[in-house]
């Protein structure tokens, strides 16, 4: 039971982190030199864990690198088109959000929702009542796929006889740091339009669950496929290592790489994330770290004489 309690206790944390998030732009203003910290040192986090994380652990899982990097370019796509179809994971300014400026001539009021909007330009897209709502759904189907990480995570390291303690604990704190930003992002642009505390709050509040959903959904289907877990946990890892590259590469990284001030303080802070991801194998078991075929044939014996 215990890997099934973990995956409640992770998906709680970030249901409360992502809670958090929402409520933040109500009770303090983030400036734009420490937003951008935030994302860079997350960014690298994010990257990190899939590189060193979920990616070896599919390959562990499927025993095969082929589908490990087919789910991981399928988990990469997938992010993409959510980012190009429903404007997902555009961070800036709290007070840029809000108040709808968008001056791309000064890189501190970057519009957050547009890379490159025309200068002087006001953002209108952040003014419209209901432009949270394509926002809200590409940000909760990517919290369904954050579940389903951290459910076939916590799965895939439960699987080794000798596994204990805080098994998926890199895609957990990936999720945890990432989440709230998301959740500010969708009250934010809320907040622009005109939308009350108590609609804002109801919507951070469906948003924080689906992360539950997802690996609740997971866990359960999971189940009626015993002659395939293995298969199904490492292609889930390999989609998810896929999302967090794109989260990564494609989304966080490249907007603060927009901005030519303060090189200095967001290097350091990619590279304290990248470390701190590597870190983490501290608290795995040596086991983990070692994937090769003779790991995964004696998981699989493991399995197998159970």
């Amino acid at each position: 039971m215990w890997p099934y309690l973990l995956i409640a206790g992770y998906c709680s944390l970030v249901a409360l982190a992502s809670l958090a998030g929402g409520t933040l732009p109500s009770l303090l203003r983030l400036t734009h030199t420490r937003m951008q910290l935030i994302m860079s040192f997350v960014g690298g986090f994010v990257l990190a864990v899939a590189l060193l994380h979920l990616l070896p652990h599919s390959a562990a899982e499927s025993g095969s690198l082929d589908q490990t990097v087919w789910a991981t370019l399928g988990g990469l796509l997938t992010m993409f088109f959510l980012i190009r179809i429903f404007h997902v994971h555009q961070h800036g300014p709290i007070d840029a959000i809000e108040n709808g400026t968008c001056d791309h001539t000064h890189s501190h009021d970057a519009c957050p929702h547009h890379a490159y909007p025309l200068d002087g330009e006001r953002c209108a897209t952040h003014r419209h009542r209901y432009s949270w709502i394509g926002l809200f759904i590409g940000l909760a189907l990517h919290t369904l796929m954050d579940g389903i990480a951290i459910a076939a995570s916590v799965t895939a390291e439960a699987r080794y006889p000798e596994a204990a303690g805080l098994l998926g604990l890199g895609t957990f704190l990936a999720v945890l740091l990432h989440k709230p930003l998301d959740a500010m992002s969708i009250t934010s642009v809320m907040a622009a339009g005109n939308w009350s505390r108590k609609s804002r709050q109801l919507v951070n509040v469906a948003f924080a669950l689906t992360n539950i959903v997802g690996a609740a959904a997971f866990s359960l289907g999971l189940g009626h496929f015993a002659d395939q877990q293995h298969t199904i946990v490492g292609l889930a890892l390999g989609f998810s290592a896929g999302v967090f590259l794109c989260i990564a590469l494609a989304d966080i990284l490249p907007e603060v790489q927009f901005h030519a001030h303060d090189r200095l303080k967001l290097s350091t802070a990619l590279v304290l994330g990248i470390v701190s991801a590597y870190a983490l194998g501290i608290f795995e078991a040596p086991h983990q770290h070692g994937h090769g075929p003779e790991d995964c044939e004696r998981e699989h014996a493991h399995d197998h004489a159970s």
